[in-house]
């Protein structure tokens, strides 16, 4: 096997372990799956609380199906609301409640206490996860804001 294939199928591998644990701590305690939680960050860095579905979806890199779908059951548990646009009823946005603002900031936490234990010292120290980082922007990721 390649390098390069060794080095795609050990992220893909990593990638998976991440959002299983990530998962299961949002889930457990909050009720929420890591794509709601990712979904309702976007919402949150978003000007005003709030976006244009199709802005939204580009933001996630999925389908505007797939961001209707995922919108869906954080409407109904009061997170998300959908809003129309005054001057054109074919926009919609996707916009945080309050309730919604204040459940994301206790995801937030549960969220970088996750991380926290995954980039825990010895096992990593702070020029290790920023070069990860750093290699992570150049495949194409983005964290916070899109940075």
């Amino acid at each position: 096997m390649s390098d390069t294939l060794d080095a795609a199928l050990r992220l893909v591998r990593a990638q998976a372990a991440l959002v299983r644990r990530f998962d299961s701590r949002l889930s457990g305690l909050h009720g929420v799956s890591l794509a709601d939680f990712t979904l309702l960050l976007r919402l949150d860095e978003a000007p005003g609380g709030r976006m244009r579905r199709v802005d939204l979806a580009e933001a996630l890199g999925l389908t505007a199906s797939g961001v209707t779908r995922g919108l869906a059951p954080l409407e109904r548990i009061g997170l998300v609301t959908r809003e129309a646009d005054a001057r054109d009823a074919r926009v919609a946005y996707a916009s945080l409640t309050t309730t919604g603002r204040r459940l994301l900031a206790e995801m937030r936490a549960t969220a970088e206490e996750t991380a926290a234990e995954i980039f825990a010292a010895p096992s990593w120290n702070a020029e290790d996860t920023g070069l990860l980082s750093t290699l992570l922007t150049r495949l194409g990721g983005t964290g916070l804001a899109g940075r």
